[in-house]
């Protein structure tokens, strides 16, 4: 939000730069983002001075241009080439000396000494358009006859720059988010801080009915939606361009000035935070305004010209036959305020945040009016702010006050109740301030002390304060106001000294990490809230199972995430998309779920549940072809090293886990591995294409998803147990099975461990073949086993009898034959 420093000195009195006001505003919770000069007019009219035409005459090369010479009040007269064709001696003018530069829009140029067909011209005779202080180019600029020669353009046209402060308001503080706010706040500052300044607020005792003849009936079908609703209407008004000192004020914070009665409303709305709207009299059908919700899908073309369609829970501003505007979030196409207009009727309004909010997001639209009023504005506010546009209408448009004010205002709301204590505000803010300056900052924010006894107050906020509920809220206000900076820190430290032998997790998530980027991998961090579409037509992940927001944002942030999978998928498709297809991502977060069955009327948080979760991605090539090695693609088998090198370095016994093959509808094809009591740690494989295909990825991607809670309780079970390399040899032996197709390795090495529990150290596979020569159905598995005594050499006679009760269980339980 930008915020005038001339306009914000209309209500607060003080000297203190612009620079320092941006550091008491964000030491006081409003954040500046930046303080920068600006100018009412792009270049300040600099090098723009009053010149005489002392002679004109044609020239001689064209029967347009004219030659004249001019008197700028210093050194010889500048001979000018002009081709406007008002020009005449004795005329006052507004020149362009050489050096000068001229803007329009972000473009600019330069005046330069320069020939017009033959003839030598040293500066330019500016139309209004050409400089910037009007959008006239019929002609140039003809001044006042006793306009004083000489005198610089930005003087004789009152430029001054401003400062415009960017204050960077929080979704909490609505009450800010004016200028009047802010002056709020700082004029709370200075007091408490004994700087002597003034907070002033505009008077509007100026209002007057000048009689009743335009009394518009207004009707609220849903006061709970609109609390509040006031007008008052202004009759013979004449609409216009605004003056040039409104206009300035609206450019300077960014808003584009449309006509006085706009301009009128727009202004009080970035004064005092109340927003308005102006409606042509004329075209309120009927005669009379009903606030009510319409029928769903009703058709109602907005100010942009957009075609909506409406929601039965969309409030409107209807007149007796139609929509004339979205409350609180956008004007209608046809009732909106024209040069033809004689009569308005203008709306000052408290609407519900919530319904405000929905509205606005239902329809993608976010206004200067919808964002105060999602956030909770002041509903005792809008008669002053009604009053005060009126009467400025009045200043700018003419015309009189033709109706008395209509509110509709039936349950009153009520100032918040908070109790606090001084006990408390010391203990939290850590430091006794005197109660003298804390009452001080109670005055300054307008929080009423009702009661005060025993060290204890009791407080009325004015319901503007949406953020101040708890007395917490109160203590933070005074922390702020007072400044965080003025609370000294002690010299001492309290600590104690803690003892777990729990396994860290964010130490050893760093471990993995560092053990992932190693590898090549980049971490990525998505969002927890995504698509509901994306479950829409899972069976894994049922959309029933989706934790939903009730106001969500947009569609695309509709619900928490049930797996990491489908933000890693758009992060594929953004690389692939932007000619980066070689990736390795992992990611670490959290995934939600919601189960219904376990609804529990005494713990309404049973049926959610949050899981921590460790997502990898591989897709592209594994390695480029160089002069040393072949292209080789990523695969399923490199991604199953990388999560078994993940489970092995967090001490999990590999040999101590299952392995098991499964497909469903977000793999096509993958292998869950598990411990032997059936507790999935991780689960991996190719993602399923029709999955890809929505995301408009045309490459194998391979993704494994492991559950980091198990993983760790798994870990904390891990003892590191340290013994001697043994003296004794180890000795290898290799077997050639001819198997079913089906048997996987795993199968293999599982029952070779059965088998042999203390002497076999490990299991390799070292070939596969299927081809010539085999049966059909069948494979080839070349299997290595390395067998040990650490206590004493194996002999022939041990090694043979273990191979052959290892051939015997695999021709019994796999059907397995040696080749």
């Amino acid at each position: 939000m930008n915020i005038s420093y001339h306009w914000l000195k209309t209500y607060l009195a003080t000297e203190v730069a612009p620079v320092e006001l941006g550091k008491i505003l964000t030491s006081i919770g409003l954040e500046v983002g930046s303080v920068e000069t600006v100018q009412t007019i792009k270049g300040g009219l600099e090098g723009l001075v009053v010149g005489e035409v002392l002679t004109c005459t044609e020239h001689e090369n064209s029967d347009h241009l004219h030659v004249t010479t001019v008197n700028v009040g210093s050194g010889e007269p500048l001979q000018i080439v002009c081709g406007a064709a008002n020009v005449a001696a004795g005329q006052k003018v507004i020149v362009a000396t050489v050096g000068t530069v001229l803007y329009s829009g972000d473009e600019s140029f330069t005046i330069k000494r320069s020939k017009i067909r033959g003839v030598e011209s040293l500066g330019m005779i500016c139309a209004e358009d050409e400089i910037g202080v009007g959008k006239s180019h019929d002609g140039i600029m003809v001044l006042p006859a006793d306009t004083k020669v000489g005198t610089f353009a930005k003087d004789y046209f009152d430029i001054k720059d401003d400062t415009v402060i960017e204050v960077d308001i929080t979704p909490n503080r609505a009450d800010a988010a004016s200028h009047f706010g802010v002056a709020r706040d700082a004029a709370a500052y200075f007091a408490a801080h004994n700087q002597a300044t003034t907070l002033t607020k505009p008077s509007v005792d100026g209002f007057k009915v000048a009689h009743t003849n335009l009394t518009i009936p207004v009707t609220v079908e849903s006061s709970d939606d609109c609390p509040r609703y006031a007008g008052v209407t202004i009759s013979n008004i004449q609409v216009k361009e605004s003056p040039k000192w409104l206009q300035d004020r609206l450019n300077i914070i960014g808003i584009r000035p449309i006509n006085n009665v706009v301009d009128a409303t727009n202004y009080a709305l970035h004064a005092f935070g109340q927003p308005l709207h102006a409606f042509d009299a004329a075209k309120i059908k009927g005669g009379k305004i009903i606030v009510k919700k319409v029928t769903e899908g009703t058709k109602f073309i907005t100010l942009d010209g957009v075609e909506r369609k409406l929601s039965a829970h969309d409030l409107m501003i209807c007149n007796a036959e139609e929509p004339m505007c979205m409350a609180g979030v956008f004007g209608g196409h046809d009732s909106g305020v024209t040069e033809q207009t004689t009569s308005i009727f203008i709306e000052s309004a408290y609407f519900n945040p919530v319904t405000i909010r929905k509205t606005a997001r239902r329809h993608g639209l976010n206004t200067d009016a919808s964002f105060r009023y999602e956030r909770g504005i002041d509903p005792n506010n809008t008669i002053y702010v009604l009053k005060y546009v009126a009467l400025l209408i009045q200043e700018l448009a003419g015309g009189e006050i033709s109706s008395e004010i209509i509110d509709l205002y039936p349950t009153p709301m009520a100032d918040f109740k908070i109790n606090v204590t001084l006990d408390k505000i010391h203990t939290l803010i850590g430091k006794a301030i005197p109660e003298e300056t804390i009452e001080t900052i109670f005055k300054g924010l307008e929080m009423r002390v009702l009661a005060k006894a025993n060290g204890a107050y009791e407080l009325s906020i004015p319901p503007y304060r949406v953020d101040v509920q708890r007395d917490v809220d109160v203590i933070e206000d005074i922390m702020r106001i007072y400044g965080y900076n003025n609370v000294e820190f002690s010299d001492s430290l309290k600590s104690n000294i803690s003892y777990s032998q729990r396994p860290d997790n964010n130490k050893l998530q760093h471990q993995i990490s560092e053990q992932l980027t190693a590898c090549g991998f980049n971490e990525i961090l998505n969002n927890s809230l995504t698509k509901a579409s994306y479950y829409d037509t899972l069976e894994t992940l049922p959309a029933q199972n989706c934790v939903k927001l009730m106001n969500a944002l947009s569609n695309d942030l509709s619900v928490m995430r049930q797996t990491l999978l489908f933000g890693g998928l758009e992060s594929v498709a953004y690389n692939i998309n932007r000619q980066n297809a070689d990736l390795k991502f992992y990611e670490f977060g959290n995934c939600y779920h919601f189960n219904s069955d376990k609804r529990d009327a005494e713990n309404v948080l049973a049926p959610y549940t949050e899981e921590y979760h460790l997502g990898l991605w591989l897709c592209g090539k594994r390695a480029q072809q160089s002069w040393l090695r072949a292209e080789e693609k990523a695969s399923f088998y490199e991604l199953k090293a990388y999560v078994q090198n993940v489970l092995r370095r967090l001490g999990i016994d590999l040999q101590k886990t299952t392995i098991t093959e499964f497909s469903n509808d977000l793999w096509s094809e993958g292998l869950t591995i598990a411990t032997v009591s059936g507790k999935p740690l991780a689960t991996l494989g190719l993602v399923a294409p029709k999955l890809l295909k929505a995301f408009d990825i045309n490459t194998t991607v391979y993704f494994a998803d492991l559950e980091w809670k198990q993983l760790l309780k798994e870990s904390g079970k891990h003892k590191i147990a340290y013994h001697e390399i043994s003296k004794f040899p180890a000795v290898k032996r290799d077997l050639a099975l001819l198997l079913d197709k089906h048997v996987t390795f795993a199968e293999v090495e599982q029952i070779a461990r059965n088998t042999e529990r203390k002497l076999l150290q490990s299991v390799h596979l070292f070939d596969v073949y299927e081809g010539k020569n085999l049966e059909a159905g069948k494979k080839s598995y070349a299997v290595n086993f390395t067998l040990q005594d650490n206590e004493k050499t194996l002999n022939d006679k041990q090694i043979d009898g273990i191979m052959q009760k290892l051939i015997a269980n695999f021709e019994e339980k796999l059907g397995a034959k040696l080749r």
